[in-house]
């Protein structure tokens, strides 16, 4: 396995700053066993990721219902765990930069499983809140962490296409967390489920420690003060295209949550009037979205980043108009086509981040998942806003204007690489 990697780290702190291109060392290459490992222990950290985040979606109405509060009310449940996990990314980013990668992942992954199932078992809706704000705060140690684990090992030609096995590793936990929650909540009960997923991820957080190889490109930074961390974090801010990057991930994660949060009670509504398994098994979208999230970093790697996140975006509007239909089918369909579209989008533009970032790729990172676990809370609450005052027309038209502004970011990207003579 050691074959795969570069012989040495770099010994000097000062160096570690700004690390030799990918040019200049030999990553992880696709094929190989090391390659194997990393991509199934990540595909299990995005699976525990999704799962134990977006488990209490199906169970929004469930919530309304049994704790008397409104459908806005009842996505703090999700909305909550989202806000905290993007303030805790960024701690999570400069904390692994001291103290490494793997480990604080297998922390984070066990932590957030075990505050689920303390959510599980709470008697009081003020209860499971502080619960899940807890869990997801304990979960920011695993998406900024991943991403950099993956720049930092991987080889820059199989870059793209392992991208895209951890962001499918997301759609599998988050359909299984979906469609499974809905299923045991209504064959036994809603706190069975959440129990259940949170012992699977806590089997998962031991398997993705077994698996992982030790980083061998990280280089520890024990002398790195908030000034300096802020002024990484500024450095990145003020690059010419990583701010339209980070904006693209928080828009498309907002039209994403804001259509799965209210996709729900809209199904179990007239004229559809499905049961909670009937519009659980809607989230079986995800296979699609497995599908999507691996090939479109692939196709990235062939044929450039821009216009597969721009084609990722149109894919998602076309989704978003079929869901306007009163015809069950094509709004299945739209959801289908719309989650396609999400993950080509999310796995190309996570991808980017860690091509464009200059050094210090966890702190670009931990910035990209802030802005989009924050379009994940912020604008999945507002969306409960607009279904409020006009149910699904007024949901999609907030969707829409997130998608058109989010089509924009990703043209304006490749136009200004495009004049910087940069491959797009």
């Amino acid at each position: 396995m050691n074959t795969q990697f570069a012989a040495t780290r770099r010994a000097s702190p000062a160096a570690s700053s700004a690390p030799s291109p990918a040019s200049t060392r030999t990553g992880v290459d696709p094929g190989s066993s090391a390659y194997r490992r990393i991509s199934i222990a990540l595909f299990l950290a995005g699976f525990a990721t999704f799962s134990l985040l977006y488990c209490v979606q199906p169970l929004l109405p469930v919530f309304a219902s049994e704790f008397h509060i409104g459908a806005a009310q009842s996505s703090l449940a999700l909305s909550l765990s989202t806000g905290l996990l993007a303030i805790s990314i960024l701690c999570a980013g400069a904390l692994s930069e001291r103290v490494g990668r793997r480990g604080l992942i297998f922390v984070s992954m066990t932590l957030a499983a075990l505050f689920n199932v303390i959510a599980a078992l709470e008697p009081s809706w003020h209860g499971i809140l502080i619960a899940r704000a807890f869990e997801g705060f304990a979960l920011g140690g695993v998406p900024a962490v991943a991403m950099a684990y993956l720049a930092e090992e991987i080889s820059a030609g199989g870059l793209g296409l392992a991208m895209g096995l951890y962001v499918g590793g997301t759609a599998f936990g988050g359909m299984i967390g979906r469609v499974g929650m809905s299923w045991l909540a209504e064959h036994l009960s809603w706190r069975t489920a959440m129990l259940t997923i949170g012992v699977i991820d806590v089997i998962a957080a031991l398997a993705f420690f077994a698996l992982l190889p030790a980083s061998r490109h990280f280089v520890r930074r024990a002398d790195l003060s908030p000034a300096h961390h802020v002024a990484l974090w500024r450095k990145h801010l003020s690059a010419s295209t990583l701010p339209a990057v980070f904006a693209t991930g928080c828009l498309a994660m907002g039209v994403f949550v804001t259509v799965y949060n209210y996709a729900g009670f809209r199904l179990l509504a007239p004229p559809f009037d499905l049961s909670a398994t009937q519009t659980g098994m809607i989230f079986c979208a995800y296979f699609a979205g497995i599908v999507a999230a691996s090939a479109a970093g692939a196709l990235a790697d062939r044929c450039g980043r821009a216009p597969v996140l721009i084609g990722g975006v149109i894919v998602a509007a076309v989704g978003l108009a079929l869901t306007l239909s009163s015809a069950l089918a094509l709004v299945v369909i739209g959801i289908v086509v719309l989650t396609v579209g999400f993950f080509t989008t999310h796995s190309v533009a996570s991808g980017w981040v860690g091509q464009l970032a200059d050094g210090a790729k966890g702190h670009a990172t931990s910035l990209y998942l802030l802005a989009y676990y924050l379009g994940s809370s912020v604008l999945g609450s507002w969306g409960g806003w607009f279904w409020q005052k006009g149910q699904w027309p007024s949901v999609a038209g907030f969707a829409f204007a997130l998608l058109a502004a989010c089509g924009a970011l990703g043209i304006a990207i490749a136009r200004r690489q495009a004049l910087a003579r940069a491959p797009i």
